[in-house]
């Protein structure tokens, strides 16, 4: 019997939008990766068959016990906790501590039961994530990325059946995805892995794609689904140029046809004029006639049809993975200095003095370690922290877009909320933009809380393009929310920029991509 089976599955939203349509899976694989473009309903679908949702219609047989991990704010993790109560292994490492000190009561064996080596692990799983073998630590002390590894930790000690990890390496460093895939290979159970990370999507037995078209499963890893997703996107463009080109000859046979009817037509209506034959031949050569181009015309009128449904058919294949287009501005004037930090030390991590100077070219990667104090640093940029000591001289407006995607008027639509953050009033011209982006014809209706992660984060940077003057960009792991063809539009777009930026990120792929012109590094990686 599967752990988990669904049939049908349907999802509307308030509005009467569907988002997925007649979705039916089997997990049959151990390790399976969830992949599709931002808006096509993962985190939905996933929530659904996990049965924390109800589907509109359709149904869900789940036969494990579930526990998932879920893209929320890492701050909503209550900051008082040290790192020992959230992981509710206080009691038994307090236990361990008192057996040490020579207690020999029934009640710590009790409260340790099976878990003598939990010390080292917890040791263990503190040094993997780049932290002091320190469980008394407070979590409101720890990084993004470090919060997220126990968050993943106490899941993997679950006693479930089926694991659903939603986009779980976003906001880890290198190191902390290794210890992911680790425990994702020794956790027993199963995982249904929702990822754009191609690092740990190549370590899955199977692959699902959403789309608009549906729910279509690969027997592979990454690499064997980009492999497969090639050949049939070939595959598709010459079956497209092939029923263009029936198209164009059913045409011009039909052109033909037609001249020639009206040739014959000429050819009959002047011997009549004469009167050299019979009207009653005439008339029966002229019904003849009719009925034969009349016949045609049906013939015609189907093929083409035929044509055309194929031809919309093989059009929905390839707009479900159409390429999309960001642009941002390029600043025009000058070369002049838009940052300079001189010997600056961060107040959290990294505690030597920091010097940067930043032109309006310059494209900047900071790079470091979960907790070094990358993100600290833009919140220095951005007046809500203050260095230790040393100065900062900001010359430009800056736009910050953070971990977390938080974007204000959570109840706009798309194109209200473009036409609130910017100076474009041309309908016509928002629309084109937001087309560009993924957002076509009725979709641009759709509120901004109904977005996805990666659709916030397009959204948010397409507003960049209308902002006068241009700012500099702080950009905190902005790729983590993008699916993978949206990496590689942001990629290709910040590399064509001509503008400043500050990148964070942990995908090497993305940002060698991305037209890196200096790196500032905030200690160990």
């Amino acid at each position: 019997m599967p752990l988990l089976q669904a049939s049908h599955l349907s999802y509307q939203f308030e509005n009467g939008d569907y988002i997925l349509k007649n979705i039916s899976c089997t997990l049959q694989a151990r390790l399976t990766g969830l992949i599709g473009q931002n808006g096509s309903g993962k985190s939905i679908l996933t929530a659904l068959l996990a049965q924390q949702r109800v589907p509109t219609s359709g149904s869900v047989n789940l036969n494990t016990q579930v526990q998932c991990y879920h893209q929320f704010p890492l701050n909503d993790i209550a900051p008082q906790l040290t790192i020992a109560q959230y992981l509710d292994v206080e009691n038994i490492l307090n236990a361990l501590n008192k057996i040490k000190q020579g207690h020999s009561e029934d009640k710590w064996f009790d409260i340790i039961a099976d878990n003598w080596l939990l010390e080292d692990e917890v040791s263990q799983l503190l040094l993997q994530i780049n932290l002091p073998n320190n469980p008394h630590m407070l979590c409101s002390n720890l990084s993004g990325g470090q919060l997220s590894c126990l968050r993943l930790w106490k899941l993997f000690q679950s006693n479930a059946g089926l694991l659903i990890l939603d986009e779980p390496s976003n906001h880890l460093d290198f190191r902390a995805k290794q210890w992911l895939i680790k425990q994702i290979h020794l956790f027993t159970g199963s995982i249904l892995l929702i990822s754009h990370d191609r690092l740990l999507l190549r370590e899955m037995e199977h692959i699902w794609e959403l789309s608009s078209l549906g729910l279509k499963e690969y027997g592979g890893n990454f690499d064997f689904y980009f492999n497969q997703k090639k050949q049939q996107q070939q595959s598709v463009e010459r079956q497209l140029f092939n029923v263009k080109k029936q198209q164009q000859q059913l045409q011009a046979q039909h052109q033909s046809n037609k001249e020639k009817a009206d040739k014959r037509a000429m050819m009959g209506k002047k011997i009549r004029q004469k009167g050299s034959q019979s009207k009653m031949l005439l008339n029966a050569k002229k019904d003849k006639a009719t009925s034969r181009t009349s016949n045609r015309i049906k013939q015609y009128q189907s093929q083409n049809a035929s044509l055309q449904q194929t031809l919309n058919h093989l059009n929905a294949h390839t707009q479900s993975t159409q390429k999309q287009h960001l642009y941002l501005p390029n600043p025009s004037g000058k070369k002049c200095t838009l940052l300079h930090i001189d010997d600056g030390v961060l107040p959290y991590g990294y505690n030597l003095p920091i010097q940067l100077i930043l032109h309006s070219n310059d494209k900047v990667h900071l790079r470091g370690a979960n907790g070094c104090g990358k993100s600290t640093l833009f919140h220095v940029l951005l007046e809500t922290t203050r260095l230790k000591q040393g100065g900062v001289n900001l010359n430009t407006p800056l736009f910050f877009l953070n971990q977390h995607i938080e974007l204000s008027c959570q109840h706009q639509s798309v194109l209200n909320y473009v036409q609130h953050h910017s100076n474009e009033t041309n309908e016509t011209q928002i629309r084109t933009l937001l087309a560009g982006i993924g957002f076509r014809a009725n979709t641009v209706y759709r509120t901004v809380k109904q977005l996805s992660g990666g659709e916030k984060v397009k959204l948010a940077l397409l507003t960049v393009n209308l902002q006068v003057p241009v700012p500099l960009m702080l950009l905190d792991e902005p790729d983590n929310h993008l699916d993978i063809d949206s990496k590689q539009t942001l990629a290709n777009m910040l590399a064509a920029y001509k503008g400043a930026f500050m990148l964070i990120s942990h995908d090497d792929d993305f940002v060698k991509q991305c037209g890196i012109t200096q790196s500032l590094s905030l200690g160990y990686i």
